[in-house]
């Protein structure tokens, strides 16, 4: 239960605000909009975003500690913004090809790192949704760790994606390493944020907690819109599109009778 006694505000707002996919949003977008051609842009859009969740943040929450990942957010895209207005057009060019992987390493930097020091950063904003005296439990404890964990591993993803498109592949824009694989990523560690939590309250309360298949439906519905993509934008592997069409169908079915 959520409450003003927590330290926090009440309402819509405040309940985004508190969600720690919300913190991730700037390096979200970053991480989908920076390419060749598109580097200030991509910084400006995320460090404006950044900006302003703290501007509502602190409006909404007045009192509230800052919080590692509000930080990280304002830190990294003011210093991008600095480096990319005084940058060299080697340099810049260098910042459009590579930027996405830096950010999406630093994120995981970030996760794993907190983690290592015993504070996963996806405490801070749980806390403020949870009465104080769960706060040291195990459970509560290692629910963090495991979506911080499970965030840390999709942005790992996401830089190895970018990484073999720019350096092994040669085309920063390949609609696999840019858009799908980081896609399916965060998409899969934004249904496990949901959904984890559910699971360890229903064990805790000895009751029946939701499935496996309530976790992979997001995934398998997604493989629709990524098949059309596929014939839309990838001519040359129009058989896989149609392929990806007919398993995410098929897959959706399966899944939501097992829901």
């Amino acid at each position: 239960m959520r409450t003003e006694a927590y330290g926090t505000a009440s309402g819509p707002v405040a309940g985004f605000l508190e969600n720690p996919v919300v913190g991730m949003a700037p390096w979200i977008l970053f991480s989908l909009l920076v390419g060749p051609g598109r580097f200030e842009i991509a910084v400006g859009i995320s460090l404006a975003s950044a900006l302003l969740l703290v501007l509502v943040g602190r409006l909404v929450h007045r009192g509230s500690s800052w919080k590692l990942l509000e930080v990280a957010d304002v830190v990294f895209f003011a210093a991008l913004a600095v480096v990319g207005a005084l940058a060299s057009d080697g340099t810049l060019r260098w910042l459009e090809t590579y930027a996405g992987e830096v950010a999406s390493l630093t994120l995981t930097a970030i996760a794993f790192g907190s983690m290592a020091v015993g504070t996963p950063f996806t405490l801070q904003y749980a806390r403020e949704q949870t009465d104080p005296s769960v706060w040291n439990s195990p459970a509560f404890l290692r629910t963090n760790y495991a979506i911080t964990g499970v965030w840390g591993l999709a942005f790992l993803v996401t830089a190895l994606a970018g990484g073999f498109g720019d350096l092994v592949l040669r085309t920063p824009d390949n609609i696999w390493t840019s858009w799908i694989i980081p896609i399916l990523a965060l998409v899969a560690a934004l249904r496990f944020t949901a959904w984890y939590p559910d699971v360890v309250r229903a064990r805790a309360a000895g009751t029946p907690g939701p499935g496996r298949a309530s976790l992979l439906l997001p995934l398998a519905g997604l493989l629709v819109p990524i098949g059309i993509a596929v014939l839309v934008f990838d001519g040359g592997a129009w058989w896989l599109g149609v392929a990806l069409i007919v398993a995410g169908a098929l897959l959706t079915k399966t899944l939501k009778a097992r829901d």
